[in-house]
């Protein structure tokens, strides 16, 4: 995850957050009053996004000590603690609910990412993300998905070709729309082309794809089509594949599967900001 970029976003999310001023914050602490606190998870899960806390402190532009206690990746349990910090009250609290909806929003990605490939248990299938992602934390939330143990599709539309139905639509076939991109770029981008019957594969494969996307078939309508493809031809299944259902795509023969709720209707971990006279803590 791009550091810069980070704290770039995350002085954005305090700006929309403080805007003028912490009136609770500043209403209650006087600006010299220090404090301490912990993160505490109230779920099992996957721990992602600790680098967050200390990043959103800096990008506040105040020193808070911070002692990390989790590594991202690492599993987490119920009422363990993920970092403890010691700073200015007012700067604990103004910066304490962007640090939560990353930390728990990121957590929980993770944890839905490992419980998919998990419950999917095949080495000769990679787990993906799509662009179903929140407006402005695709970064965070792709991350997230890595450290799960899954892999990022391309991060938007500038940094891969996708044909779905619409530019096929649009242009007058899978043929002429491959052949249009062929012809106007080098071997460092790939064209995937999403493809719902055994006719649209097969033109596919004759107009030179790189990628093969299975758009919504069931997992036998996808290994019958996965024979109709070359073994240089990477496969992708996507569409209506959850966690609800993923184990049934075992085996199923392609390469990749993309699954947009990994990010799009992910359920946060539950992770909590308490004061040390809240929460247990030993401070160092």
């Amino acid at each position: 995850m791009n550091k810069l970029k980070a704290k770039e976003l995350i002085k954005s999310f305090l700006i929309e957050d403080i805007f003028t001023g912490d009136l609770s914050a500043e209403l209650v602490f006087s600006p010299e009053a220090e404090g301490s606190g912990v993160f505490l998870s109230k779920d099992d899960g996957v721990i992602c996004g600790v680098d967050i806390i200390l990043t959103t402190y800096e990008a506040f532009g105040d020193f808070v000590e911070v002692n990390l206690l989790k590594k991202d990746g690492e599993p987490i349990k119920k009422g363990e603690n993920i970092a403890e910090v010691k700073g200015k009250i007012r700067t604990l609290l103004s910066c304490e609910r962007v640090i939560l909806n990353l930390l728990q929003r990121m957590s929980g990605i993770a944890t839905a990412t490992k419980t998919a490939v998990e419950l999917l248990n095949d080495k000769t299938i990679r787990i993906c993300d799509t662009r179903k992602t929140t407006p402005g934390l695709r970064m965070f939330e792709k991350y997230a998905v890595r450290l799960g143990g899954g892999f990022n599709h391309r991060m938007g539309l500038y940094d891969g070709v996708m044909l779905k139905d619409n530019h096929i639509a649009f242009s007058g076939g899978i043929s002429e729309a491959v052949k249009l991109v062929k012809s106007q770029t080098g071997q460092m981008v790939k064209a995937e082309v999403e493809a719902e019957t055994k006719e649209q594969v097969l033109e596919a494969v004759k107009a030179g794809a790189d990628v093969i996307m299975f758009d919504n078939r069931t997992p036998d309508e996808i290994r019958e089509l996965s024979k109709l493809v070359p073994k240089n031809i990477i496969t992708e299944a996507s569409g209506g594949i959850g966690i609800h259902n993923i184990a049934d795509f075992k085996g199923c023969g392609v390469d990749y599967i993309s699954m947009g709720s990994l990010t799009h209707s992910v359920k946060p971990l539950d992770i909590s900001f308490n004061s040390s006279n809240g929460a247990k803590a030993n401070f160092w």
